[in-house]
């Protein structure tokens, strides 16, 4: 029999945190984090981690599990997911998983085949050096030739991923994208309920901008500048993400402060708007849009139980 899992997704400042902390009170759950930014120990400010005082003694999962110089992707997330969900169940706890990153949360859901190649040493060094001679750019026009739907989903500098697929495609001659239809085409691996948490977008940037003011204030300029002394540098998976790099580029002088947050708003709206683009794709998403509900939290928690019961992750009515 499939295990049940609870998914609650949705974009970044929609209120996830607070929601799941009630759901897994409510359910006895335990909450393991699907965010690529808050694995990392003391990146704290500018990932939103959650405190020890809002977690109100619910457990959590992939948090603060390594440290800024090493590299988080999706195989290790969904490897370290699964060793989590294997001891909540063990403590006979129901897991939700958490956060904003659809694809480790496809990765987990439908358990994903990221299986390697075997790799070609000699290869990746090429493209690396093409990277970092010709440009960015340039590896994703590479891409763009063998691998068009790929290269519409991943960004230009996303250059690991990038490289990545061309990688895929010289060892076997078949593009990544339709490897990876063929894994989006599987059945979840669990008893699982996908909800994701929507706002009406003026509100959702509105709260943006609010956290992104609230970030600074609560030091973020400093929290970057102490990584930085640190030895961590843009070419760190960890300093790529958002509030990262922006701050960064304002401490190497290549920007003012006022220039880097207008970025970083104006990229956090981008990234939001790209998660709902990757939630509408998935499959059997149950939107929550929070309007509906009068923001009420009570309501949309009683919501979400009901659904469980119909599904049978909780129990009570079978479906």
């Amino acid at each position: 029999m499939k295990k049940p899992l609870i998914v609650l997704a949705g974009p970044t400042a929609v209120g996830k945190t607070s929601l799941s902390i009630r759901l897994a009170k409510k359910v006895s759950g335990e909450i393991v984090s699907a965010d690529s930014m808050q694995v990392y120990r003391g990146m704290d400010i500018g990932s939103a981690k959650i405190t020890q005082e809002e977690m109100e003694g619910v457990p959590h999962h992939l948090i603060d599990v390594l440290e800024p110089t090493e590299e988080f992707n999706v195989v290790l997330f969904q490897k370290l997911a699964k060793e989590a969900l294997q001891g909540i169940y063990r403590r006979g706890k129901i897991p939700i998983l958490t956060g904003g990153t659809g694809f480790y949360i496809q990765a987990l859901l439908y358990d994903i085949d990221f299986t390697e190649t075997g790799g070609d040493a000699a290869y990746r060094k090429q493209l690396e050096d093409i990277a970092l001679l010709e440009g960015a750019a340039k590896l994703h026009e590479m891409l763009c030739a063998v691998d068009e739907a790929s290269a519409r989903e991943i960004h230009p500098n996303n250059v690991k991923r990038v490289i990545r697929a061309l990688e895929y495609y010289h060892e076997t001659g078949e593009p990544i994208s339709a490897h990876n239809e063929r894994e989006r085409g599987k059945e979840s691996a669990y008893l699982s309920a996908l909800f994701v948490l929507n706002l009406p977008r003026p509100l959702l940037y509105e709260r943006i901008e609010k956290r992104v003011d609230a970030m600074l204030s609560d030091g973020l300029v400093d929290e970057v500048r102490a990584l930085k002394e640190k030895g961590m540098n843009r070419h760190m998976v960890s300093m790529q993400g958002l509030g990262y790099k922006e701050i960064l580029s304002y401490l190497d002088g290549e920007c003012s402060l006022e220039e880097a947050v207008y970025i970083l708003k104006r990229d956090t709206r981008h990234f939001a708007k790209r998660q709902l683009t990757w939630f509408k794709r998935e499959r059997e998403v149950i939107w929550v849009n929070k309007e509906q509900f009068d923001y009420e939290e009570d309501r949309i928690l009683e919501y979400l139980k009901d659904i469980l019961l119909e599904k049978g992750i909780l129990e009570g009515r079978k479906r």
